[in-house]
């Protein structure tokens, strides 16, 4: 009787549930089910998306203070760079001119006061052995190039050049002068043989560009140039 009664009820048991599983009105009342938690889950999160924008508006605050107040060091900095009479005023110095005049405006003063009048070495020659400014390693060769009675390359090509110049301008007056007295013939001769120096002239002072420290270059020789000189 007992065993009979069990069976009865396992069977009513899985007839519901297989009834509502066939059943749409089953579907519907799981989708809805689905529905109030997707919409329980998008106000929780509606709701808790102000707190969350709240520290990120947190950060940027404390992000815009942290570079205002590395801007206020480097601003601090700069201006403590300038001379006292240009601290605080920062903007207004346009150019390295503003701070150039400052200090010439300092030497001038200073030399009113007398400041330079007693400086220790006054009336002695300077002492020209070492440059500060120099490489050291070219600062000793230049050293010992003067001991010996030497000098740089570039410095004994200069001296050359200089002299070819003075040379080949006297030379270019003089056939210029006889030219001027009619005489084109040796003026014909004498160009000529002006020309091939000048040539020579020129790419001497292309060497001398190559080897000389930046800022010593020099212009080469212009046969029209020249003639325009001799003619004023």
């Amino acid at each position: 009787m007992t065993i009979r009664l069990a069976r009865t009820i396992s069977s009513s048991s899985l007839l519901r549930s297989s009834t509502a599983e066939n059943s749409p009105f089953a579907a519907m009342a799981v989708a809805h089910s689905g529905g109030s938690r997707l919409r329980r889950a998008s106000s929780s999160s509606s709701s808790s998306s102000p707190s969350s924008s709240s520290p990120s508006n947190k950060s940027e605050k404390k992000q815009k203070k942290m570079v205002d107040r590395l801007s206020a060091v480097i601003d601090s900095v700069n201006d403590r760079k300038l001379p006292p009479e240009l601290r605080g005023q920062r903007n207004s110095v346009r150019s390295e001119t503003d701070i150039i005049n400052v200090v010439e405006q300092r030497i001038w003063h200073s030399m009113e006061e007398g400041q330079f009048e007693n400086l220790p070495g006054k009336g002695k020659p300077l002492n020209l052995n070492t440059n500060p400014h120099a490489d050291p390693a070219e600062d000793t060769l230049y050293r010992i190039l003067s001991k010996n009675g030497c000098a740089p390359e570039w410095v004994e090509l200069n001296k050359e050049i200089r002299t070819m110049v003075s040379e080949w301008r006297l030379g270019l007056r003089r056939a210029w002068t006889s030219k001027c007295n009619g005489d084109h013939s040796t003026w014909d001769e004498s160009s000529e043989a002006l020309k091939h120096q000048l040539r020579d002239i020129n790419n001497k002072v292309f060497r001398y560009n190559l080897i000389v420290p930046f800022g010593r270059q020099m212009f080469g020789l212009k046969w029209e140039k020249e003639l325009d000189r001799l003619e004023e």
